[in-house]
């Protein structure tokens, strides 16, 4: 008779056992948002909510995050930084789930999670939570960033904020040249645990150069790019070069304020000396006037008629317009030889 019940034992044991099942990769939740850890079981046989335990522990720690049993929930041990922070799916139990969901995530909370799951007998399986933070969208800024001059050394640092895990960064120039070799990077945590990250490239300066900072948050697959040109405007003369630059502007302005004033000079001269060939024209057209051989008395022409009274005016009045004529000279002495001829004849 022994014989014959004990394979119906067995079979209803068999029938009986239960498995735990959860992802086999890891949760990845969003800080500040709220995340399913999925944990379902499977039992053959039917049972009633009050046979069902459940159980959500830290695996390092063994620490209760959220406890079911004798229909309700248990949380008397619950670990003070999940209080009024978990629960279960009540109306999912019967149909075999047994998922925990986690309100507002936060960075302590990454780490491994057991769930167990008891009727009749138990079994059990575990998973891993992790956090992510998108980065801000990084900055580079240049130091220094005034008086630069080719061949300086320059620093150049990129920031993002508000993310988490350590964030992968890429240096590159402007041909995709990989320069993170000459970077050093470091990470400060705020209150939340969120992470600033800055990197700094040190590299000797070139015109006209491009650098950029990739960002990358290998969790969530997403990244940020910023990047910095050097242009020309931002790099400075050598003092060398500034010198030389000032010394021929120097040089420039005092050559052509001399070659004014030899022009000036040269102007005035020809002015004086045209000024002065007017002023013999006239002494030798009054000696010629007032010479003995025409007749004169006392620096008076002997002549008949209106001839020396309306003669002697207009040739005066003709030399002191010798300015505005300058080049009439020798219509000037034409002039007197042909006053000679009519006074001797």
């Amino acid at each position: 008779m022994l014989s014959l019940l004990l394979p119906a034992v067995l079979v209803v044991q068999a029938l009986a056992v239960m498995e735990v099942h959860v992802p086999e990769l890891p949760v990845v939740a969003l800080h500040g948002s709220d995340a399913t850890l999925n944990c379902s079981f499977s039992f053959t046989s039917p049972f009633d909510l009050s046979e069902l335990s459940v159980f959500w522990q830290l695996t390092d720690t063994k620490r209760s995050v959220h406890e079911y049993w004798n229909g309700r929930d248990q949380l008397a041990d619950q670990a003070e930084k999940f209080a009024n922070r978990t629960s279960l799916f009540p109306t999912q139990l019967g149909m075999g789930n047994a998922s925990l969901l986690l309100h507002q995530v936060k960075v302590t909370d990454e780490g491994s999670y057991t769930c167990f799951v008891r009727v009749q007998n138990y079994s059990s399986a575990a998973l891993l939570l992790q956090v992510a933070a998108p980065y801000s969208k990084p900055v580079v800024t240049l130091e220094p960033d005034t008086n630069l001059r080719p061949g300086d050394e320059v620093a150049l640092t990129c920031v993002a904020y508000g993310g988490y895990p350590e964030a992968d960064v890429l240096w590159q120039d402007g041909a995709g040249r990989n320069l993170t070799q000459n970077i050093s990077n470091s990470l400060v945590a705020n209150e939340k645990g969120l992470f600033s990250m800055t990197s700094v490239l040190t590299v000797v300066l070139e015109p006209n150069s491009t650098y950029s900072c990739r960002v990358t948050n290998q969790l969530l697959a997403v990244e940020g790019l910023a990047s910095v040109t050097i242009s020309g405007q931002n790099i400075a003369f050598p003092p060398v070069a500034l010198w030389v630059t000032i010394g021929l502007a120097v040089c420039l302005l005092g050559l052509l304020i001399a070659l004014a004033a030899v022009c000036r000079r040269k102007i005035k001269e020809s002015c004086e000396e045209a000024r002065r060939e007017v002023f013999l024209g006239m002494a030798r057209l009054k000696l010629t006037l007032s010479s003995p051989s025409l007749g004169s008395e006392g620096g008076r022409v002997r002549t008949s008629g209106e001839a020396s009274k309306s003669f002697f005016f207009p040739v005066i009045m003709y030399v002191e317009h010798r300015n505005v004529y300058p080049n009439r000279a020798e219509q000037l002495v034409g002039l007197q030889l042909e006053v000679k001829a009519q006074f001797i004849g």
